[in-house]
């Protein structure tokens, strides 16, 4: 991290305003030939900007940031000018002749996590709240930038295992009693907080990239239709021929300020169409992965066409008798049954007329039930609900050791999975996996 770079830090394109971030050692003679010296630090300061050969580019705000006292702990620089296209390539191309190079994806809150400024799991907050599209996502986005619980419990076993390290140097039975015992309290609270953290998991994972809900049923039970209703647009097509939708249909919606993404999949019945039995294991597929399933069925059928379609219906899954403004068909008894005797909530409505409001406040009240929490869940990925289970693990086994050179050695084990959430120890293609998924400017 020897070089100097730059990025344009706000959406490319004409605009009113555009940002150009530089960070590295040469930064200051940025500003020296740029904006002809470096202003006060953290003082927006007016200048007159100009190319390496004295050409004026632009009049704007100039920032200075000498490190470690800034985002990447780096010396840094700012540059907010006006945001006309003609104005922002001019700046980019003094900044090349001045032999900086433009910043890959993720680089400068890489250089923020290589300079202590931040961990690994608040690096990768900063990019939840970058691509956050609801409220309630970049809260939670906000809070793990903020709190970072990980980081706090792998310090406090750092201090469980001291005590365990002073107990086996220091072999004194009363200090050793007094120290394991002390080293235990820390572990059992610990455990608990990464224990209420595993199963906080899921909801931190559902929050961030959406609540999945598949419409499934047999054909032209109302799905599209459903579907449709939700969004208030015409997302699907709607036609009284069977299979009219052959793939799977995702939309994202926002349901009491979260994210969800409901998907039509292709009516489920046997078939010998080669392109319509794919659709149905995609939507096979699709149900089982989904968070719920809500189960749409024709009310006034009597083909028992129900029966192949109720996939991967589970407890507390919705199913939706369609149609009730027409008569009742010898099937709904038979799909009531199956619906109660599963779990299942129902509703019985029409989606064509205005059904799918009464479906969206039901949807409304599952998704607040399952999504709404007191705290932010501190792990949001897979990695981070992985690297606890094998802390934990490790826990567990040193509360039951009862020497504690033993348990000095799961103590280890533990600290180092945490380090790995947090990025104190870390492969170099996770944190490559992990900062490649910025955008540029950030």
């Amino acid at each position: 991290m020897t070089d100097t770079i730059f990025a344009l830090a706000t959406a490319p394109g004409r605009a009113a305003l555009a940002v150009v971030r530089v960070s590295g050692p040469e930064a200051e003679r940025v500003l020296r030939v740029i904006a002809r010296g470096a202003p006060t630090p953290r003082r927006a300061t007016l200048r007159g900007l100009q190319g390496v050969e004295g050409k004026p580019i632009d009049k704007g705000l100039v920032l200075w940031f000498p490190g470690p006292s800034s985002y990447t702990g780096e010396d840094c620089a700012e540059f907010h000018l006006h945001g006309g296209i003609a104005v922002v390539d001019s700046l980019i191309n003094a900044l090349l002749d001045l032999g900086l190079r433009l910043a890959e994806p993720g680089e400068f809150t890489r250089r923020a996590f290589e300079h202590g400024k931040l961990d690994l799991v608040q690096a990768e907050a900063v990019a939840d709240l970058i691509d956050a599209e609801t409220a309630a996502q970049a809260m939670q986005a906000v809070r793990q930038l903020e709190s970072p619980a990980m980081a706090r419990w792998r310090e406090r076993l750092i201090e469980a295992l001291a005590y365990f390290e002073a107990a086996v140097d220091f072999p004194d039975e009363d200090l050793q009693t007094d120290t394991v015992e002390q080293a235990r309290y820390t572990l059992r609270d610990v455990l608990r907080e990464i224990r209420r953290g595993i199963g906080d998991a899921e909801r931190g994972r559902r929050i961030r990239e959406g609540y999945r809900i598949a419409l499934i049923g047999a054909p032209n039970a109302g799905k599209s239709s459903l579907l449709n209703g939700l969004l208030g647009r015409d997302a699907a097509i709607v036609t009284a021929t069977p299979g009219t939708t052959r793939d799977v249909i995702e939309a994202p919606l926002i349901i009491a300020g979260y994210k969800v993404l409901v998907a039509d999949t292709a009516g489920v019945r046997d078939t010998d169409d080669e392109i319509e039995a794919e659709g149905v294991r995609r939507a096979e597929a699709w149900a089982r992965d989904a968070d719920l399933r809500v189960w749409v069925v024709d009310g006034s059928a009597s083909d028992g066409s129900w029966r192949r379609a109720k996939l991967e219906i589970r407890a507390g899954d919705l199913c939706v008798l369609n149609k009730s403004d027409l008569p009742p068909g010898a099937d709904a008894a038979g799909v009531l049954a199956e619906a109660e005797a599963a779990g299942m909530r129902i509703l019985s409505l029409s989606v064509a007329s205005a059904g799918a409001d009464d479906v969206r406040s039901w949807l409304e009240n599952r998704v607040i039930e399952v999504l709404a929490g007191g705290e932010a869940p501190a792990a949001t990925r897979r990695r981070h609900r992985d690297g606890l289970l094998e802390a934990a693990d490790q826990i567990e086994a040193a509360l039951v050791q009862m020497e504690p050179e033993l348990a000095v050695e799961n103590l280890r084990l533990a600290i180092r999975a945490l380090g790995r959430i947090v990025g104190s120890v870390n492969p170099e293609a996770v944190l490559d996996r992990v900062f490649a998924t910025f955008c540029i400017g950030k």
